[in-house]
Protein backbone atom coordinates (compact mmCIF):
# COMPACT_ATOMS: atom_id res chain seq x y z
CA UNK A 1 0.00 0.00 0.00
CA UNK A 2 1.43 3.41 -0.61
CA UNK A 3 2.00 6.09 2.31
CA UNK A 4 1.22 9.24 2.61
CA UNK A 5 5.03 10.27 2.77
CA UNK A 6 5.56 8.66 -0.40
CA UNK A 7 2.66 10.39 -1.86
CA UNK A 8 4.39 13.77 -0.32
CA UNK A 9 7.98 12.73 -1.85
CA UNK A 10 6.34 12.32 -5.22
CA UNK A 11 4.81 15.93 -4.84
CA UNK A 12 7.85 17.21 -3.86
CA UNK A 13 9.71 16.00 -6.95
CA UNK A 14 6.94 17.40 -9.07
CA UNK A 15 6.40 13.87 -10.66
CA UNK A 16 2.55 14.27 -11.32
CA UNK A 17 2.23 10.26 -13.03
CA UNK A 18 3.45 9.08 -9.93
CA UNK A 19 1.60 11.40 -7.50
CA UNK A 20 -1.60 9.78 -9.24
CA UNK A 21 0.19 6.11 -9.11
CA UNK A 22 0.20 6.33 -5.67
CA UNK A 23 -3.16 7.51 -4.56
CA UNK A 24 -4.85 4.85 -6.47
CA UNK A 25 -3.65 2.19 -4.10
CA UNK A 26 -3.25 4.53 -1.36
CA UNK A 27 -7.19 5.54 -1.22
CA UNK A 28 -8.03 1.86 -1.29
CA UNK A 29 -6.59 1.06 1.64
CA UNK A 30 -5.97 4.15 3.88
CA UNK A 31 -7.86 5.42 6.80
CA UNK A 32 -10.51 7.50 6.02
CA UNK A 33 -8.95 10.31 8.92
CA UNK A 34 -5.71 9.80 7.21
CA UNK A 35 -7.15 10.82 3.63
CA UNK A 36 -8.97 13.77 4.79
CA UNK A 37 -5.72 15.20 6.51
CA UNK A 38 -4.09 14.31 2.92
CA UNK A 39 -6.83 16.36 1.27
CA UNK A 40 -6.22 19.26 3.45
CA UNK A 41 -2.19 19.25 2.76
CA UNK A 42 -2.92 18.91 -0.59
CA UNK A 43 -5.17 21.89 -0.71
CA UNK A 44 -3.11 24.20 1.78
CA UNK A 45 -0.03 23.61 -0.73
CA UNK A 46 -2.14 24.16 -4.01
CA UNK A 47 -2.19 21.01 -5.21
CA UNK A 48 -6.45 21.57 -5.53
CA UNK A 49 -7.83 18.72 -8.09
CA UNK A 50 -5.48 16.21 -6.40
CA UNK A 51 -7.53 16.98 -3.14
CA UNK A 52 -10.61 17.13 -4.92
CA UNK A 53 -9.82 13.51 -5.65
CA UNK A 54 -9.33 12.54 -2.19
CA UNK A 55 -12.66 14.14 -1.13
CA UNK A 56 -14.51 12.85 -3.89
CA UNK A 57 -13.19 8.88 -2.74
CA UNK A 58 -14.29 10.11 0.79
CA UNK A 59 -17.94 11.26 -0.45
CA UNK A 60 -17.97 7.58 -2.11
CA UNK A 61 -17.56 6.09 1.51
CA UNK A 62 -19.54 8.60 3.26
CA UNK A 63 -21.98 9.82 0.93
CA UNK A 64 -24.22 11.73 4.07
CA UNK A 65 -21.21 13.17 5.04
CA UNK A 66 -22.07 16.89 4.39
CA UNK A 67 -18.72 18.18 5.47
CA UNK A 68 -17.13 16.76 2.68
CA UNK A 69 -19.48 18.01 0.19
CA UNK A 70 -18.74 21.81 1.39
CA UNK A 71 -15.35 20.95 2.00
CA UNK A 72 -14.77 20.11 -1.95
CA UNK A 73 -17.15 22.42 -2.82
CA UNK A 74 -14.63 25.44 -1.82
CA UNK A 75 -12.06 23.50 -4.13
CA UNK A 76 -14.26 23.23 -6.86
CA UNK A 77 -14.75 27.02 -6.61
CA UNK A 78 -10.84 27.75 -5.91
CA UNK A 79 -10.58 25.70 -9.59
CA UNK A 80 -12.96 27.44 -11.42
CA UNK A 81 -15.20 25.06 -11.52
CA UNK A 82 -18.10 26.63 -10.32
CA UNK A 83 -21.01 25.00 -11.82
CA UNK A 84 -19.99 21.58 -9.69
CA UNK A 85 -19.65 23.20 -7.09
CA UNK A 86 -23.19 24.70 -7.09
CA UNK A 87 -24.85 21.30 -7.54
CA UNK A 88 -22.77 19.77 -5.27
CA UNK A 89 -24.06 22.71 -2.17
CA UNK A 90 -27.40 22.14 -3.24
CA UNK A 91 -27.11 18.13 -2.23
CA UNK A 92 -26.42 19.16 1.55
CA UNK A 93 -29.93 18.46 3.35
CA UNK A 94 -31.44 20.80 5.47
CA UNK A 95 -31.39 18.38 8.14
CA UNK A 96 -27.72 18.42 8.20
CA UNK A 97 -26.27 20.05 11.10
CA UNK A 98 -23.58 21.73 8.37
CA UNK A 99 -26.56 23.09 6.29
CA UNK A 100 -25.74 26.88 7.75
CA UNK A 101 -21.80 26.60 6.44
CA UNK A 102 -23.17 25.07 3.14
CA UNK A 103 -25.36 28.47 3.04
CA UNK A 104 -22.53 30.52 3.85
CA UNK A 105 -20.40 28.56 0.85
CA UNK A 106 -23.41 29.60 -1.78
CA UNK A 107 -23.83 33.06 -0.47
CA UNK A 108 -19.39 33.24 -1.62
CA UNK A 109 -20.10 31.56 -4.59
CA UNK A 110 -23.30 33.71 -5.15
CA UNK A 111 -20.79 36.85 -4.09
CA UNK A 112 -18.28 35.79 -6.05
CA UNK A 113 -20.24 35.44 -9.18
CA UNK A 114 -21.89 38.95 -8.77
CA UNK A 115 -25.52 37.41 -7.63
CA UNK A 116 -25.50 39.85 -4.35
CA UNK A 117 -29.16 39.70 -4.11
CA UNK A 118 -29.19 35.69 -4.21
CA UNK A 119 -25.40 35.74 -1.53
CA UNK A 120 -27.62 37.94 0.79
CA UNK A 121 -30.46 35.26 0.75
CA UNK A 122 -28.78 32.58 1.85
CA UNK A 123 -26.66 34.35 4.34
CA UNK A 124 -30.44 35.64 5.73
CA UNK A 125 -31.24 31.98 6.03
CA UNK A 126 -28.23 31.13 7.71
CA UNK A 127 -28.88 33.88 10.21
CA UNK A 128 -32.21 32.77 10.88
CA UNK A 129 -31.00 29.41 11.71
CA UNK A 130 -28.12 30.78 13.88
CA UNK A 131 -29.33 33.91 14.96
CA UNK A 132 -26.56 34.43 17.19
CA UNK A 133 -23.38 33.54 15.30
CA UNK A 134 -21.03 36.85 15.05
CA UNK A 135 -19.58 35.55 11.89
CA UNK A 136 -22.61 35.48 10.11
CA UNK A 137 -23.12 38.74 10.58
CA UNK A 138 -20.11 40.09 9.63
CA UNK A 139 -20.01 37.99 6.63
CA UNK A 140 -23.58 39.89 5.49
CA UNK A 141 -21.98 43.41 6.41
CA UNK A 142 -19.11 42.72 4.14
CA UNK A 143 -21.71 41.81 1.64
CA UNK A 144 -24.10 45.23 2.34
CA UNK A 145 -20.61 46.87 2.17
CA UNK A 146 -19.95 45.08 -1.61
CA UNK A 147 -23.60 46.24 -2.28
CA UNK A 148 -23.01 49.63 -1.52
CA UNK A 149 -25.62 49.86 1.43
CA UNK A 150 -23.26 51.42 2.81
CA UNK A 151 -25.06 52.57 6.05
CA UNK A 152 -26.70 49.17 6.83
CA UNK A 153 -23.13 47.42 6.73
CA UNK A 154 -22.20 50.02 9.21
CA UNK A 155 -25.34 49.50 11.76
CA UNK A 156 -24.34 45.53 11.71
CA UNK A 157 -20.91 46.47 12.86
CA UNK A 158 -21.60 49.11 15.20
CA UNK A 159 -24.58 46.15 17.03
CA UNK A 160 -21.49 43.96 16.85
CA UNK A 161 -19.50 46.40 18.86
CA UNK A 162 -21.66 47.93 21.17
CA UNK A 163 -22.55 44.20 21.87
CA UNK A 164 -19.02 43.54 23.00
CA UNK A 165 -18.28 41.01 19.79
CA UNK A 166 -14.58 39.88 19.44
CA UNK A 167 -13.80 37.93 15.98
CA UNK A 168 -10.71 36.72 15.05
CA UNK A 169 -8.74 38.80 13.28
CA UNK A 170 -11.24 41.60 12.81
CA UNK A 171 -10.85 45.03 14.24
CA UNK A 172 -14.37 46.32 14.50
CA UNK A 173 -13.27 49.82 14.41
CA UNK A 174 -11.32 49.26 11.57
CA UNK A 175 -14.05 47.50 9.61
CA UNK A 176 -16.76 50.82 10.52
CA UNK A 177 -14.01 53.32 9.67
CA UNK A 178 -13.15 51.73 6.09
CA UNK A 179 -17.24 51.24 5.75
CA UNK A 180 -17.62 55.03 6.30
CA UNK A 181 -14.57 55.93 4.47
CA UNK A 182 -16.30 53.46 1.41
CA UNK A 183 -19.23 55.64 1.52
CA UNK A 184 -17.34 58.77 1.34
CA UNK A 185 -18.89 59.79 5.18
CA UNK A 186 -15.12 60.59 6.14
CA UNK A 187 -15.71 62.93 9.21
CA UNK A 188 -17.70 59.63 10.52
CA UNK A 189 -14.66 57.07 9.46
CA UNK A 190 -12.18 59.32 11.67
CA UNK A 191 -13.07 58.41 15.02
CA UNK A 192 -13.15 55.00 14.12
CA UNK A 193 -9.57 55.09 12.41
CA UNK A 194 -8.02 56.68 15.77
CA UNK A 195 -9.65 53.45 18.00
CA UNK A 196 -7.93 51.05 15.59
CA UNK A 197 -5.01 53.12 15.67
CA UNK A 198 -5.28 52.83 19.83
CA UNK A 199 -5.38 49.22 19.27
CA UNK A 200 -2.72 48.27 16.73
CA UNK A 201 -0.59 50.43 14.35
CA UNK A 202 -1.03 49.06 10.83
CA UNK A 203 0.19 50.79 7.60
CA UNK A 204 -3.08 50.14 5.51
CA UNK A 205 -4.79 52.01 8.79
CA UNK A 206 -3.01 54.82 8.81
CA UNK A 207 -3.15 55.50 5.42
CA UNK A 208 -6.94 55.21 5.42
CA UNK A 209 -6.67 57.88 8.23
CA UNK A 210 -4.54 60.17 6.18
CA UNK A 211 -6.80 59.83 3.48
CA UNK A 212 -9.72 60.42 5.59
CA UNK A 213 -7.84 63.65 7.12
CA UNK A 214 -7.62 64.54 3.42
CA UNK A 215 -11.27 64.45 2.22
CA UNK A 216 -11.96 66.70 5.42
CA UNK A 217 -9.59 69.31 5.40
CA UNK A 218 -7.33 68.41 7.74
CA UNK A 219 -4.26 68.41 5.61
CA UNK A 220 -1.93 69.22 8.87
CA UNK A 221 -3.13 65.17 10.25
CA UNK A 222 -3.06 63.97 7.02
CA UNK A 223 1.06 64.60 6.81
CA UNK A 224 1.66 63.51 10.27
CA UNK A 225 -0.25 59.99 9.54
CA UNK A 226 1.63 59.76 6.47
CA UNK A 227 4.61 60.54 8.23
CA UNK A 228 4.54 57.80 10.88
CA UNK A 229 3.11 55.76 7.70
CA UNK A 230 6.50 56.17 5.87
CA UNK A 231 8.53 55.57 9.27
CA UNK A 232 6.91 52.33 9.31
CA UNK A 233 7.10 51.25 6.07
CA UNK A 234 9.52 53.53 3.75
CA UNK A 235 7.85 51.56 0.70
CA UNK A 236 4.66 52.39 1.03
CA UNK A 237 4.61 53.89 -2.11
CA UNK A 238 0.84 55.80 -2.43
CA UNK A 239 1.78 57.67 0.78
CA UNK A 240 4.41 60.39 -0.96
CA UNK A 241 1.93 60.83 -3.07
CA UNK A 242 -0.81 61.72 -0.47
CA UNK A 243 1.53 63.43 1.03
CA UNK A 244 2.53 65.73 -1.43
CA UNK A 245 -1.26 66.46 -2.23
CA UNK A 246 -2.14 67.37 1.51
CA UNK A 247 0.76 69.82 1.55
CA UNK A 248 0.15 71.10 -2.00
CA UNK A 249 -3.28 71.99 -0.42
CA UNK A 250 -2.25 73.85 2.39
CA UNK A 251 -0.41 75.90 0.34
CA UNK A 252 3.27 74.43 1.43
CA UNK A 253 4.42 73.91 -2.11
CA UNK A 254 8.27 73.27 -1.65
CA UNK A 255 7.69 70.94 0.74
CA UNK A 256 5.11 69.14 -1.11
CA UNK A 257 8.03 69.20 -4.33
CA UNK A 258 10.37 67.61 -1.51
CA UNK A 259 7.65 64.92 -0.75
CA UNK A 260 6.86 63.93 -4.31
CA UNK A 261 10.52 63.99 -5.11
CA UNK A 262 11.17 61.33 -2.43
CA UNK A 263 8.63 59.45 -3.65
CA UNK A 264 10.00 59.31 -6.74
CA UNK A 265 12.91 57.87 -5.64
CA UNK A 266 11.37 55.10 -4.10
CA UNK A 267 9.27 54.11 -6.57
CA UNK A 268 10.70 55.35 -10.29
CA UNK A 269 8.53 54.34 -12.14
CA UNK A 270 5.28 55.70 -11.06
CA UNK A 271 3.76 57.76 -13.84
CA UNK A 272 1.45 59.70 -11.12
CA UNK A 273 4.64 61.11 -9.24
CA UNK A 274 5.90 62.37 -12.11
CA UNK A 275 2.45 64.17 -13.25
CA UNK A 276 1.79 65.94 -9.85
CA UNK A 277 5.88 66.54 -9.76
CA UNK A 278 5.59 68.65 -13.30
CA UNK A 279 2.98 70.46 -12.02
CA UNK A 280 4.24 70.93 -8.66
CA UNK A 281 7.52 72.66 -10.15
CA UNK A 282 5.76 74.26 -12.63
CA UNK A 283 3.70 76.08 -9.60
CA UNK A 284 7.37 76.59 -8.12
CA UNK A 285 8.68 78.63 -11.11
CA UNK A 286 10.65 75.17 -12.55
CA UNK A 287 9.25 74.87 -16.04
CA UNK A 288 12.67 73.01 -17.14
CA UNK A 289 11.94 70.32 -14.15
CA UNK A 290 8.20 70.43 -14.78
CA UNK A 291 8.98 69.88 -18.25
CA UNK A 292 11.04 66.98 -17.43
CA UNK A 293 8.85 65.01 -15.36
CA UNK A 294 6.17 65.10 -17.24
CA UNK A 295 7.97 63.72 -20.19
CA UNK A 296 9.28 61.13 -17.85
CA UNK A 297 5.18 60.54 -17.03
CA UNK A 298 4.66 59.89 -20.43
CA UNK A 299 7.56 57.97 -21.50
CA UNK A 300 5.97 55.64 -18.91
CA UNK A 301 3.06 55.64 -20.26
CA UNK A 302 3.02 57.67 -23.87
CA UNK A 303 -0.89 57.61 -24.04
CA UNK A 304 -1.27 59.06 -20.31
CA UNK A 305 -3.61 61.35 -21.05
CA UNK A 306 -3.56 64.05 -18.07
CA UNK A 307 0.38 64.54 -18.81
CA UNK A 308 0.62 64.85 -22.23
CA UNK A 309 -2.86 67.38 -21.98
CA UNK A 310 -0.78 69.27 -19.27
CA UNK A 311 2.89 69.49 -21.37
CA UNK A 312 1.10 70.43 -24.11
CA UNK A 313 -1.00 72.96 -22.93
CA UNK A 314 2.01 74.92 -21.06
CA UNK A 315 3.76 74.66 -24.74
CA UNK A 316 0.92 75.99 -26.07
CA UNK A 317 0.59 78.92 -23.91
CA UNK A 318 4.41 79.56 -24.30
CA UNK A 319 3.68 79.54 -28.36
CA UNK A 320 6.22 76.63 -28.47
CA UNK A 321 4.57 75.27 -31.30
CA UNK A 322 7.34 72.73 -32.74
CA UNK A 323 7.02 70.87 -29.29
CA UNK A 324 3.08 70.95 -29.54
CA UNK A 325 3.16 68.98 -32.48
CA UNK A 326 5.75 66.66 -31.77
CA UNK A 327 4.54 65.49 -28.76
CA UNK A 328 0.60 65.37 -30.02
CA UNK A 329 1.01 63.93 -33.41
CA UNK A 330 1.69 60.35 -32.66
CA UNK A 331 -0.67 60.11 -29.98
CA UNK A 332 -3.59 61.34 -32.34
CA UNK A 333 -2.98 59.25 -34.40
CA UNK A 334 -3.40 56.23 -32.09
CA UNK A 335 -7.22 56.78 -32.78
CA UNK A 336 -8.23 57.36 -29.63
CA UNK A 337 -10.19 60.50 -28.25
CA UNK A 338 -7.66 63.34 -28.18
CA UNK A 339 -10.20 65.79 -28.89
CA UNK A 340 -9.06 67.85 -25.86
CA UNK A 341 -6.25 68.85 -27.81
CA UNK A 342 -7.66 69.42 -31.29
CA UNK A 343 -7.86 73.59 -30.55
CA UNK A 344 -3.52 73.70 -29.73
CA UNK A 345 -3.06 71.67 -32.18
CA UNK A 346 -5.30 73.88 -35.01
CA UNK A 347 -3.81 76.94 -33.78
CA UNK A 348 0.10 75.45 -33.49
CA UNK A 349 -0.55 74.20 -37.45
CA UNK A 350 -2.11 77.79 -37.97
CA UNK A 351 1.00 79.52 -36.55
CA UNK A 352 3.38 77.71 -38.22
CA UNK A 353 1.61 78.37 -41.43
CA UNK A 354 0.33 74.57 -42.09
CA UNK A 355 -2.99 75.60 -42.83
CA UNK A 356 -4.22 72.66 -44.36
CA UNK A 357 -3.73 70.38 -41.08
CA UNK A 358 -4.77 73.87 -39.28
CA UNK A 359 -8.00 73.76 -41.13
CA UNK A 360 -8.75 69.69 -40.43
CA UNK A 361 -7.75 70.11 -36.78
CA UNK A 362 -10.15 73.20 -36.05
CA UNK A 363 -13.30 70.91 -37.70
CA UNK A 364 -12.14 68.09 -35.89
CA UNK A 365 -12.67 70.48 -32.49
CA UNK A 366 -15.83 71.88 -33.22
CA UNK A 367 -18.34 69.10 -32.06
CA UNK A 368 -16.46 69.01 -28.91
CA UNK A 369 -15.85 72.92 -28.22
CA UNK A 370 -19.05 74.53 -30.31
CA UNK A 371 -20.43 75.85 -26.60
CA UNK A 372 -17.09 77.23 -26.06
CA UNK A 373 -16.70 81.54 -27.17
CA UNK A 374 -13.30 81.45 -27.13
CA UNK A 375 -12.78 78.45 -29.64
CA UNK A 376 -15.41 79.62 -32.08
CA UNK A 377 -13.89 83.11 -31.77
CA UNK A 378 -10.60 81.75 -33.04
CA UNK A 379 -12.17 79.03 -35.59
CA UNK A 380 -14.13 82.21 -37.41
CA UNK A 381 -11.53 84.05 -37.28
CA UNK A 382 -9.29 81.40 -39.03
CA UNK A 383 -12.27 80.73 -41.66
CA UNK A 384 -11.77 84.45 -42.01
CA UNK A 385 -8.22 84.27 -43.22
CA UNK A 386 -8.84 81.36 -44.82
CA UNK A 387 -11.67 83.11 -47.19
CA UNK A 388 -14.48 80.51 -46.25
CA UNK A 389 -16.96 83.32 -45.37
CA UNK A 390 -20.01 81.83 -45.14
CA UNK A 391 -18.89 79.28 -42.60
CA UNK A 392 -17.72 82.01 -40.76
CA UNK A 393 -20.43 83.71 -40.49
CA UNK A 394 -22.42 80.32 -39.40
CA UNK A 395 -19.91 80.28 -36.46
CA UNK A 396 -20.08 84.25 -36.24
CA UNK A 397 -24.08 83.59 -35.69
CA UNK A 398 -23.46 80.59 -33.28
CA UNK A 399 -21.12 83.00 -31.01
CA UNK A 400 -24.10 85.87 -30.86
CA UNK A 401 -26.31 82.93 -29.34
CA UNK A 402 -23.75 81.98 -26.64
CA UNK A 403 -23.38 85.82 -25.85
CA UNK A 404 -25.52 88.01 -27.47
CA UNK A 405 -24.66 91.53 -25.35
CA UNK A 406 -20.78 91.33 -27.01
CA UNK A 407 -20.71 94.43 -29.01
CA UNK A 408 -17.79 92.75 -30.47
CA UNK A 409 -19.72 90.45 -32.27
CA UNK A 410 -22.40 92.75 -33.62
CA UNK A 411 -19.77 95.03 -35.25
CA UNK A 412 -18.20 92.02 -36.83
CA UNK A 413 -21.88 91.19 -38.48
CA UNK A 414 -21.84 94.90 -40.08
CA UNK A 415 -18.93 94.17 -41.09
CA UNK A 416 -19.74 91.12 -42.83
CA UNK A 417 -22.91 93.56 -44.82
Amino acid sequence: MATIEEIQKAVELGDMDQVNSLLDTYLLNADPEEQFGLSEWLGDIGFVEEAIRVLEHLEYLFPEEGQLKIDRANLLIEADREDEALNLLMEVSKEDENYPQALVTLADLFQLQGLLEAAENRLNEAIELLPDEPLLMQAKAELLLESGRYLESAKIYQDLKRDGVKIDGVNLSERLAEVYSAGAAYEEALPYYEEALEDQVQPDVLFGAAVASFQTRQYERAVQRLDDLTVLDPDYFSAYLLKAQSLNMAEDYKAAYEAIKEGIKRDEFDKELYLFAGKLAMKLGNSDEGIENLRQAVALDPEYMEAIYTLVSYFHSQEMDEDVLELTEAVVASGDDWAGLYPMLAESYERTEQFGKAAEYFDLAYPSFRDDPDFLSKYMRFLIEEGKRERAIEILKELQVLEPENQEWLDLEHSFE
